[in-house]
């Protein structure tokens, strides 16, 4: 059987976007209030409310109007004034990407490069701000998705609160998937969304900003205003008694309100140990098979991606392509520098469960052994089976 590329896939296991949960689907095709409507204004606040809890907040967390990246490109936009240094960790694509928006908010921009399968040295960290007292911001990605590598936020964070500086964390694709929140890593701003592993659809950020933070863009003459970069403009619609700065997006509102109440009712400490054991699984069949990880250890690999290495003389495209028209499943590829170098396989949200490790595992070995490489499939499905019989 083949699958046609104009036919919907079977399962999806990218990166992201990823399947939402059907919950949310339903939850999706909900009326579509009026947004000056009373009920919406305390569903809205009600929801702000939900997220406050999912992120462990002691603040009002702000809803952003499109996917994550309005919420990055606005962080810094609002956050960054002409005068600041600012330091930018790039341990991949993503993390190099956000360099570029901070140039363009002041000229002062340092940053700490690594190779794109290892991870941010906190001592590296420690040792550029104290060469540079004049580093006021610091950014960071958590989970650089095109690569599946962890940065260690947390300790990163006190570094940085040590010294006084502001931190931008992007936790776009790690957040609901593992233990991270804002207050958790002492972000100034720390920008997620519902569209990985909270399981639902693009079209939302959801922003954490200490009160330091909003203080700091207050006094940034620079930061929008009026404007869809503009995170002040949010600061208090949360609540039913403020206008909203425009039309907000009232059906990912009614969405993003059913993925918070799965998230919180399974528990969060529940969704990461599935989103782990998922991972767990995926790498111990990989490594049976024979695959190399792209990341340098295990140890920062990502709970909600595993990247693996192409093997030499494999086309990482054509792989791709003939997963998805063998098994109807589809994978992502790589982005920037990993473009080619490596194959993504997702587990987030409804995605985060193990059996989708096996599927993953026999479609890959299937592709690769119908490629002229050598897979073993068998030893891949029985490895990761062992992982995951050993958690029962």
């Amino acid at each position: 059987m083949r699958y046609a590329d104009d036919a919907e896939p079977v399962i999806t296991l990218t990166s992201g976007p990823v399947n939402a949960y059907p919950d949310v689907l339903r939850g999706l095709s909900r009326t579509v209030l009026y947004d000056y409507d009373p009920a919406f204004q305390i569903f809205y606040e009600m929801v702000v409310e939900k997220a406050q809890k999912a992120m462990r907040l002691s603040t009002k967390p702000v809803i952003l109007h499109g996917e994550p990246v309005l919420g990055l490109e606005a962080a810094a936009a609002s956050l960054i004034s002409p005068d600041d240094t600012v330091l930018n960790l790039a341990s991949g694509v993503y993390g190099k990407g956000f360099g570029y928006w901070a140039k363009r908010y002041s000229p002062n921009l340092l940053e700490i490069e690594t190779a794109y399968n290892e991870a941010i040295d906190p001592q590296a960290v420690r040792d550029m701000l104290k060469k540079h007292p004049e580093i006021s911001v610091v950014a960071v990605c958590h989970h650089d998705t095109p690569s599946g590598t962890i940065n260690p936020i947390d300790e990163i964070g006190a570094i940085v609160a040590d010294h006084g500086a502001f931190l931008i964390v992007d936790a776009v694709s790690s957040f609901g998937g593992m233990k991270t929140h804002p207050e958790d890593c002492q972000a100034a701003v720390y920008i997620t969304g519902p569209n990985k592993c909270l399981g639902a659809p693009p079209g939302l950020t959801m922003a954490g900003v200490s009160d330091r933070a909003w203080a700091k863009m207050k006094a940034n003459a620079a930061a929008p205003r009026a404007s869809m970069l503009s995170i002040l403009d949010w600061e208090k619609a949360w609540s039913r008694d403020e206008p909203f700065p425009f039309t907000p997006s009232v059906a990912e509102m009614n969405g993003l309100d059913v993925a918070l109440d799965l998230y919180l009712r399974e528990g969060p400490e529940a969704v990461w140990a599935r989103h782990a054991l998922t991972a767990k699984a995926t790498r111990a069949g990989l490594r049976a098979m024979g695959l190399d990880l792209w990341a340098a250890s295990e140890a920062i690999a990502s709970p909600t991606t595993t990247a693996v290495r192409t093997p030499e003389g494999v086309d990482e495209a054509e792989l791709r392509r003939q997963v998805r028209a063998r098994y109807g499943v589809v994978f992502s590829s790589g982005r920037g520098e990993t473009l080619g170098k490596l194959t993504r396989i997702g587990h987030m949200g409804p995605t985060a469960q193990p059996i989708y490790a096996l599927a993953a595992l026999a479609a890959l070995g299937g592709a690769l052994n119908a490629m002229g490489s050598r897979a073993d499939v068998g030893a891949a499905v029985t490895a990761a089976m062992s992982v995951i019989d050993a958690d029962a």
